[in-house]
């Protein structure tokens, strides 16, 4: 289904697509980071209890957000006449690394309540190598979405 009248809004709904994209990644990027240097810290600590601030201001106030108004400019994209070939493979690419990413996302949110609850499980070397999903997938959409290779 295609909407004509989201034509002329075209170069908005992509400019505030693109905006919450970079903000949901920063978060995607930031929020692995946070938890290899909460695993450092004792549970209770003072630095500790900073991190499960910081861990959900930057999920409920940043990522959450971001990422649903990446969804809701993404879908109104896939919407407007003329942006996405059906018949061209390159889109599934993307929606692989989406769907990916979101999985990702809900994640690192089930681990800041663990870590909230100080549950975590998860060793620093884990969070290390968790850190570098976002920049795959990054790589993944970009090329899908730019260069389409099919």
């Amino acid at each position: 289904m295609v909407i004509e009248g989201l034509a002329p809004f075209y170069a908005w709904t992509k400019a505030l697509h693109l905006i919450s994209v970079f903000a949901w990644m920063a978060g995607l990027f930031y929020l692995p980071r946070l938890y290899v240097y909460h695993t450092q810290q004792p549970s209770g600590s003072a630095q500790g209890e900073l991190f499960k601030t910081m861990e959900r201001r930057l999920l409920r106030a940043i990522m959450n957000p971001a990422m649903i108004s990446a969804w809701v400019f993404g879908l109104v994209l896939i919407l407007t006449p003329g942006v996405v070939d059906w018949g061209a493979g390159w889109w599934h690419g993307k929606l692989f690394g989406l769907l990916a990413m979101t999985v990702f996302h809900m994640d690192l949110a089930r681990a800041r309540r663990l870590f909230a609850e100080d549950r975590n499980t998860r060793s620093e070397r884990n969070w290390r190598i968790v850190n570098e999903v976002p920049t795959l997938l990054l790589i993944l959409i970009v090329v899908m979405v730019i260069v389409k290779p099919f």
